[in-house]
């Protein structure tokens, strides 16, 4: 196997023309095919076929711009509101939230009464995820996923998704080469990783296969799946801008107490139009966003939801946010 240290050479050698590779690139090539051969073991064992696994791994190899990618730390980090209005809520993205929400409007209203969810959530999330099926990821999924589970970091996760995305194609779901997704592997218009794919994609408009890359009907049900499946509360808000009262303070907020919603408005809480909050027993915490200048929310448990599909506080709360520009 290829030395850690060595390997990001090795990788970027592929790119490199035949002649200046020299050593590095059979030495790459060598690593890879070992690393291969394991993963087919372990997929012929869990009921992989040879035809898929040789449809899978026919003229692969290590993706060294996927390396790149993981390897690449983020320099310095937006603040809230520019994340939030650069970002997430830009007049565009409302623009098209809106449109698709009207446009899909019957197809939303039948996933709806299907799982239970706000088809409002569902349109955000596949607005911020691939920009309304805009852009999915340029990938080859098994590609990706095998360079990551080869080059060594989080290489455990990574073979793991591999084998979930072999099992996939062993299904029938997709082909090979139209099984592309993100340099990390999520894949289609909710980017889904494999494992998600398995638990969570659906069949929604019948015709006996879980595309989430070219049925919106799939793409959108397999959102509200998850959201379904993660614990949504129908009926329930996500959360709210809020006006703290006089004195209060960002530093050293309490931000893990969760309390019914009407404790907040007897401490002096309001909306974010300075009416008084709803008397309300939904459960409801403080939640500031990362890097704010002083925007202040309360967060119920459909918040905790959102962040299920993804975790960092400010992606939730923006999510939550378009959710309610949606209509």
């Amino acid at each position: 196997m290829l030395e850690r240290r060595s390997l990001l050479a090795g990788v970027a050698a592929l790119a490199a023309p035949a002649a200046s590779s020299g050593p590095a690139l059979a030495q790459a090539d060598q690593g890879f095919e070992s690393f291969l051969d394991g993963v087919r073991a372990d997929a012929r064992r869990a009921g992989i076929s040879t035809a898929t696994l040789g449809r899978a791994f026919a003229g692969l190899r290590p993706n060294a711009r996927v390396i790149e990618l993981d390897r690449r730390q983020p320099e310095g980090g937006l603040t809230w509101e520019e994340y939030r209005d650069r970002i997430m809520l830009s007049a565009t993205r409302i623009t098209n939230a809106q449109r698709n929400y009207a446009e899909n409007a019957t197809l939303l209203r039948a996933i709806e009464t299907r799982f239970r969810v706000s088809p409002r959530v569902v349109v955000a999330i596949w607005g911020v995820e691939t920009n309304f099926g805009g852009n999915t990821g340029g990938f080859g999924v098994i590609e990706a996923l095998a360079t990551l589970a080869w080059e060594g970091r989080r290489a455990s996760y990574f073979r793991t998704e591999l084998l979930a995305a072999l099992r996939v194609l062993q299904a029938g779901d997709v082909t090979p080469d139209r099984m592309r997704g993100s340099w990390a592997g999520a894949m289609g218009q909710p980017q889904f990783m494999p494992s998600n794919f398995e638990r969570l994609a659906v069949d929604f408009d019948g015709d006996g296969r879980r595309d989430i890359w070219d049925s919106r009907a799939d793409a959108l049900a397999s959102i509200a799946h998850y959201f379904q499946r993660s614990g949504w509360r129908e009926g329930e808000p996500w959360g709210r801008v809020t006006l703290p009262p006089a004195g209060f303070s960002l530093a050293g907020a309490d931000t893990e107490t969760k309390r019914p919603l009407r404790d907040f408005a007897r401490m002096g809480f309001r909306a974010a139009d300075g009416r008084p909050l709803p008397a309300a027993e939904i459960e409801t915490q403080l939640i500031l966003p990362n890097r704010g200048s002083g925007q202040v929310f309360l967060g119920h448990h459909n918040l905790r939801v959102i962040r299920r599909y993804n975790p960092p506080v400010n992606y939730g709360l923006a999510v939550g946010l378009l959710s309610d520009r949606v209509a």
